[in-house]
């Protein structure tokens, strides 16, 4: 059934499109009852589908069922209810020209200025657990069709995704029309919209038909919404945004308690020391600067408050670089650890809670940026990078659950096993390289950051900045090296300190060299066969 006609002459050569007739179909239903009446109220056709329809109908609202224009009822489970040209011809046609004018008027089809549609919620139902024919069915067939057809119209149709666009179409309606930047924006973000949704529908497909040789998927896409701009990139003169991804679970999808907004430097050094944090078993905080570690401990044994032990271990480590540090925490941050950070300069903290006597006693640094993690926040199973003219994809670094089980299979090639006590030292120390940029050395006590080699072009060199940054705390610790020394010399400057074991993955030509140098010591040396590059 058609609609009033329209006068073309109303778009022809018009920045302003008035809305007479809309098209509404919604999975979410959030803001639906006052857009439509809104709509009603400013003399709009509605024409709508099943749940939609009713939801306006049961508001009071008039309704034009999509059946009653294309005189077919839905069919195939719902499968097909808009796929029909008396639904596409109103979307698609251009009255900008006379000849698609005078075709909708032959077949007695009214066209819509205003389309509101979101599609099947495919993502929540794939992160909802549900499998096979669940998750196929929400696979969404009119809803795309219709988004498409409308934003490539655009010209004539305000394309509608998101109920936070709402309120601009509302007062846009109410005002006399929409405008060509509004409707040519409104298109982008449609397309957009479209294009993550199959991306989604693309990845969930390929998950399940991957190659027995590779689990890398043969093609990649990725999609993400931009969530805020932020003042500037790694320097002034550099742009930048942050995006959240569907289904996201970390740093991007954080709360922001307190503080200035974040910057992108402020991102990546928290998502850095989240990192190093949560590679921790015990209660652990890690102190970031400049993406690498000048401090990571866990809980002192028997400590009262063991979050605040973490902190006042890890600040020890180098207090002078924790100076204007970003901070994260794998537990709730105490009252007692926001009273320690009381005269500490801190950009960040990052935590998965946070008392709120804590808040309280944060509220007097106004800049202090405070990020609680999304209940289900958890670290990335790929990394990708950027390179010229591609990116670089890769299983994410991470450490087995049993790792006091590996370890008990790493080779022991001089010295005496330690005990339980300072194996469980020499894990911290592995543990706590990966975060340290390359080449890098770490010298720990207790559990607890005591000196940090990081980002030398040299191994050696690395081994003297952590025993200078570890002075008198070097004699009696234990080093953990990323990758082999491929000289002795670097060992020897750890053993010249007074560490009493060293943890490397070994595979150097010159282990040998290396081994002898330990054995002559009497230093305690373990191979991993596994090392832990970060670049």
């Amino acid at each position: 059934m058609a609609g009033p006609r329209h006068d073309p002459s109303l778009y022809r050569d018009r920045d302003v499109v008035p809305v007479r007739r809309a098209l509404v179909s919604v999975s979410d239903k959030a803001g639906l009852v006052p857009l439509a009446q809104t709509l009603a109220d400013n003399g709009v056709e509605i024409v709508s589908t099943g749940s939609t329809a009713q939801s306006i109908r049961d508001a009071g609202i008039a309704v034009t069922d999509v059946a009653a224009v294309t005189g077919v009822a839905e069919m195939l489970d719902g499968r097909v209810k808009t796929l029909h040209p008396s639904i596409h011809g109103g979307l698609l046609a251009d009255l900008r020209l006379e000849d698609h004018e005078r075709q909708l008027q032959e077949k007695g089809i009214a066209p819509f200025e205003l389309v509101v549609v979101n599609l099947y919620p495919f993502v929540q139902t794939v992160a909802s657990g549900a499998t096979g024919d669940d998750v196929v069915e929400q696979i969404d067939i009119g809803g795309p069709a219709m988004v498409r057809a409308a934003a490539k119209n655009h010209a004539n149709v305000a394309i509608v995704v998101s109920p936070e666009s709402y309120p601009a179409i509302i007062d846009a309606v109410t005002a006399g029309g929409t405008s060509l930047s509004q409707r040519r924006e409104l298109a982008a973000r449609a397309f957009a919209h479209t294009a993550a949704y199959d991306t989604a529908v693309a990845q969930w497909f390929s998950e399940g038909t991957l190659s027995s040789d590779s689990d890398l998927p043969a093609h990649l896409t990725i999609n993400a919404e931009r969530l805020a701009t932020l003042r500037y990139g790694e320097n002034s003169h550099q742009r930048a945004a942050i995006y959240t991804r569907a289904g996201g679970h970390g740093i991007a999808q954080a709360t922001q308690l307190q503080g200035k907004e974040m910057s992108y430097n402020n991102y990546v050094d928290a998502d850095a020391a989240l990192r190093a944090a949560y590679d921790m078993v015990h209660p652990a905080v890690a102190i970031i600067k400049h993406a690498n570690p000048c401090g990571i401990a866990t809980t002192a044994p028997n400590a009262l408050d063991p979050i605040a032990s973490a902190h006042l271990r890890a600040h020890e480590c180098d207090p002078v670089s924790a100076y204007g540090g970003v901070i994260a925490a794998n537990g709730t941050v105490t009252l007692k650890m926001a009273e320690n950070l009381k005269d500490i300069f801190t950009e960040v903290i990052v935590a998965p809670a946070f008392e709120p006597a804590a808040l309280e006693v944060f509220k007097a640094k106004k800049n202090l940026r405070l990020l609680q993690l999304p209940d289900d926040w958890q670290q990335e199973r790929m990394d990708v990078r950027l390179v010229s003219g591609g990116l670089l994809l890769q299983d994410a670094d991470r450490f087995p659950d049993d790792i006091v089980s590996v370890a008990k299979n790493w080779e022991l090639v001089s010295g005496e096993r330690p005990d339980e006590l300072e194996m469980e030292n020499l894990i911290f120390a592995w543990k706590a390289c990966r975060a340290v940029k390359s080449n890098a050395i770490v010298l720990a006590k207790g559990n607890a950051t005591v000196g940090v080699g990081m980002g030398q072009v040299n191994r050696v060199d690395s081994c003297r900045l952590a025993v200078e940054r570890a002075g008198d705390r070097a004699a009696g610790s234990v080093a953990a090296s990323d990758a082999f020394f491929p000289f002795a010399d670097g060992a020897q400057v750890l053993i010249d300190a007074g560490v009493t074991a060293i943890v490397q993955p070994g595979g150097s030509v010159r282990d040998g060299e290396v081994v002898d140098a330990a054995r002559k010591a009497g230093v305690t040396m373990f191979f991993t066969g596994e090392r832990h590059f970060f670049h």
